[in-house]
């Protein structure tokens, strides 16, 4: 089992990036073979601050060896510096229908109303998404809702290029790529705003109050609890009973997913009781959760060079292991080099 997935060096990591994906990649390192990246190539489909960018790569990387993910572990390191991704991501671009990319919904979301001015790149990325896991030969993917569709179009390139140009590979074999199959965890959560249960927490709200940032500190972790949007009814017995109540389902959720408990365990811890008991609960959690990680990334973030040495070694066993692959592509397409 060979796992890849990736995360944008945005800046400003929350509870919705641990809970829904961080958290599980500390699982998948005890799992099976495992590569983490940081997408600085996908980054840079929209506009970015050069400096500010090689400063979010740093420090989502220090974030994430705070969160858990070990460098001796599993293979951490960013894109950019694995100059396969690119090479492999032009071959496929090459062999991709237009008309499959067109089918990609989150193109239409990120373009909005200004699809003339974006950028090839932005049209072009699920391509290099694609590339990212089948240049390592990955047989499993962790995808949300909004992935599926792109590891399915990955799953569609590489079967077209295997059927299209099928070349011996180094194991002897007639496909040049693996189709990786999706990942499911069963513990991934969706985490939604603290002020709309029906809007994902994201770093792009514009109220602060409506995420905990992994940098928050102790006091404004139980702040951003307490005023919390919830209603005044209590806590009830079944899952079934949360139904409408967005807000309070929210909170039940990032209180199980941050215990490694069921939904239903809390309904059972909590039943009857109401916010002004829950809220306290659920703040004593998470800053006892997530204060050592603060700290770790603090401590991380002062020595930026050791975070690089990190990135540098991550990267060379990432080429080391994606070359052949890359290689057989090449020769697969009559490329002469």
């Amino acid at each position: 089992m060979r796992t890849v997935s990736g995360i944008q060096p945005t800046g400003n990591l929350h509870l919705g990036n641990y809970l829904g994906a961080i958290k599980n990649w500390v699982r998948m390192q005890d799992e099976g073979e495992s590569l983490f990246f940081l997408a600085d190539l996908h980054a840079i489909t929209v506009h970015n601050e050069p400096k500010a960018l090689s400063a979010n790569t740093r420090e989502m990387a220090a974030a994430l060896i705070a969160a858990g993910v070990d460098p001796e572990k599993a293979i951490l390191f960013n894109q950019a510096r694995v100059s396969g991704h690119a090479e492999l991501a032009w071959m496929l671009i090459c062999n991709t229908p237009m008309g499959w990319l067109d089918r990609m919904t989150q193109f239409k979301e990120k373009s909005g109303k200004h699809k003339q001015r974006s950028s090839l790149g932005l049209y072009g990325y699920p391509v290099l998404q694609a590339a990212d896991v089948l240049i390592y030969q990955a047989t499993h993917v962790p995808v949300g809702e909004d992935q599926k569709q792109h590891l399915e179009l990955a799953r569609d390139i590489a079967q077209k290029f295997n059927s299209d140009f099928g070349a011996k590979n180094d194991d002897g074999g007639d496909d040049v790529f693996t189709l990786p199959e999706a990942y499911i965890t069963g513990t991934a959560t969706r985490v939604m705003s603290l002020r709309d249960g029906a809007a994902k927490m994201s770093k792009s709200d514009p109220s602060e109050m409506s995420r905990i940032n992994m940098t928050d500190d102790d006091d404004t972790i139980a702040q951003k609890i307490r005023k919390a949007r919830t209603d005044p009814e209590a806590l009830p017995a079944t899952l079934d009973e949360l139904e409408g109540r967005a807000e309070a389902r929210n909170l039940v959720n990032i209180y199980a997913a941050t215990a490694d408990m069921e939904a239903q365990a809390v309904l059972d811890q909590f039943t009857g009781k109401g916010f002004g008991d829950f809220k306290p609960a659920l703040a004593d959690l998470l800053v006892e959760t997530l204060r050592p990680i603060r700290e770790e990334f603090v401590r991380l973030k002062s020595d930026p060079t050791a975070t690089d040495a990190i990135l540098t070694k991550g990267a060379q066993r990432a080429e080391a292991l994606g070359r052949p692959t890359v290689d057989a592509a090449y020769n697969a397409l009559g490329l002469l080099r």
